[in-house]
């Protein structure tokens, strides 16, 4: 299982306290374990934070609001990922937006996504 440092862990502990509304809509769906898949709200990964995270699949859920469209995030996003990817996780990420206008949608497309990947339980 991928952890954090200390100071990561703090810092996920109060984010789960912060959700944004997108995360809280998405997280009420993801917490009922769609698919028998388990998820995490704010994991910590290295000295990275998880918005989602479902440890059997190595699947990350990225919720993007517009702070996401920055180039300065873009540029971290693209580091955060590539780190992720060395460990084995997918990233998907889901545009608050859509979140927002059909999380029933986004729901469906993070299960296919999951479940589309090996379960590592089996490794």
């Amino acid at each position: 299982m991928l952890h954090g440092p200390p100071s990561t862990q703090r810092k996920a502990r109060a984010l789960r306290r912060q959700l944004t509304l997108p995360e809280v809509l998405l997280w009420q769906q993801l917490r009922l374990g769609p698919a028998g898949l388990r998820f995490r709200r704010q994991h910590p990964a290295g000295r990275y934070i998880l918005d989602f995270y479902c440890a059997t699949r190595l699947l990350a859920v990225e919720v993007d609001g517009m702070s996401h469209d920055r180039e300065a995030q873009w540029q971290h996003d693209v580091e955060r990922d590539a780190w992720l990817a060395g460990h084995g996780i997918l990233v998907l990420r889901m545009p608050a937006q859509d979140v927002l206008a059909d999380c029933a949608d986004v729901v469906a497309r993070v299960v296919a996504t999951a479940l589309g990947r090996a379960d590592v339980r089996g490794r």
